[in-house]
């Protein structure tokens, strides 16, 4: 028998369909199916998850800038204002660390919560940076955009995810959650905080959410709530759907109290109604 010229190509290892329209199922379902794996494998079962911009600079990055643009090398003004928000960069960094060496040390129980971010610089990194800090594994589910985002250098390697689509990774975000923050973002961060408050208040999530709202004095400017109040179009309750703080200490001392008295004395569950 003579040996074909070609070699018929298996429908798995065939990049042309998996990259096409057609094949956009199996490509969404591949963003459900392969952290899902990695997860169990390596026992992840509850985050802490931190939402915030990844423009947010640290202190030493924006004091660097500032002292160029002093130098007549920049715009001053916004080194300013960037030196002024990287203090969120380092609340972020220390509460990070703060959470970690918490779950690290609880006994009588194998859970722990790990820190979860959007994987890229800013806020992100300065989650990823703190857990890291404290000798905790950590989460980045990072994202493809044409700018901003690249993998930061602070999450463990074995939990460095990539997504293509959005809506799958911010299942992951909530699915695992047990605890968000919300530091100061832009748009981004704005439609996953608002996103997750309407699972909450939708009862999509049924597991108890304790969510941060961090930084008083920029989304006291950036969130109104009070006219959706005024008009009926949310009812007053909504607005204590999350906890709205400007201390690293009470964020902690709220968080710890959340998880200790929800997710620790009840079974594991992910939270989500069935269905």
């Amino acid at each position: 028998m003579t040996e074909s010229r070609y070699r018929a190509v298996k429908a798995y290892k065939n990049q042309e369909f998996l990259g096409s329209k057609d094949a956009r199922p199996l490509r969404i379902l591949s963003e459900y199916i392969e952290p899902e794996s990695r997860f169990e494998e390596l026992r992840v079962r509850d985050t802490i998850v931190f939402f915030g911009s990844a423009r947010i600079l640290s202190r030493e990055e924006a004091e660097r800038e500032l002292a160029q643009a002093q130098a007549g090398g920049g715009d001053l003004k916004r080194a300013e204002m960037r030196l002024s928000m990287s203090r969120y960069y380092e609340d972020t960094r220390e509460l990070a660390k703060r959470l970690t060496l918490w779950s690290k040390g609880l006994e009588g129980t194998d859970r722990r919560f790990v820190i979860c971010s959007g994987g890229g610089p800013g806020i992100m990194e300065a989650a990823n940076r703190g857990a890291s800090e404290a000798k905790g594994e950590n989460i980045g589910l990072n994202i493809s955009l044409p700018f901003e985002q690249a993998d930061n250098p602070y999450i463990t390697k074995r939990l460095a995810f990539e997504f293509h689509y959005f809506f799958m990774r911010k299942y992951w975000f909530t699915y695992l959650s047990k605890a968000i923050v919300v530091m100061p973002g832009g748009f981004g961060t704005f439609d996953e905080f608002m996103e997750v408050v309407t699972l909450v208040q939708t009862f999509k999530i049924k597991k108890r959410l304790p969510i941060v709202l961090f930084g008083t004095e920029y989304w006291d400017k950036v969130l109104n709530l009070e006219p959706m109040v005024e008009y009926g179009t949310i009812s007053p309750e909504d607005v204590n759907l999350f906890f709205r703080t400007d201390s690293v200490d009470e964020a902690f001392a709220y968080l710890v109290r959340e998880l200790e008295t929800h997710a620790l004395k009840k079974p594991l569950s992910t939270g989500y109604l069935s269905g």
